[in-house]
């Protein structure tokens, strides 16, 4: 009687566990990845935006090839740690190599202003 118990058991737990497995647990809402940005020359200011708003180099702004206007994006220089936050107002850039375009201010709080560019850690919330 106790072999048949103890199998029992042991064949409920194992259910359990493979159940458990089937149901992963819901993906997470933010988006991390890891890229190269670049910034806006001065130019652009004043021009006109994708999205129609005017270029400003004063404020957080930045373009993205996919990402929709007014996304939030969390951009973190992997060098320095400095982070700054960035609403997506227009399309670009149209480079393989940069995934990114940061306005001039943005540029500079990250620290990447003299650089010209740099590998950032961006992340933002799953489009709907």
């Amino acid at each position: 009687m106790r072999i048949k118990f103890t199998l029992l058991l042991i064949l409920c737990l194992g259910f359990f566990a493979v159940k458990a497995q089937e149901n992963p647990t819901k993906q997470s809402d933010t988006v991390v990845k890891t890229l190269f940005t670049t910034y806006y020359a001065k130019k652009f200011e004043g021009r006109k935006t994708t999205s129609g708003e005017r270029y400003r180099a004063a404020k957080l702004t930045a373009a993205h090839r996919t990402l929709p206007f007014g996304t939030i994006v969390t951009v973190k220089n992997l060098v320095s740690g400095k982070i700054v936050i960035v609403r997506i107002n227009d399309r670009g850039p149209f480079s393989k190599k940069f995934s990114l375009d940061l306005s001039e201010s943005a540029a500079k709080a990250l620290g990447i202003y003299r650089l010209g560019y740099a590998k950032v850690e961006v992340s933002y919330a799953r489009p709907k």
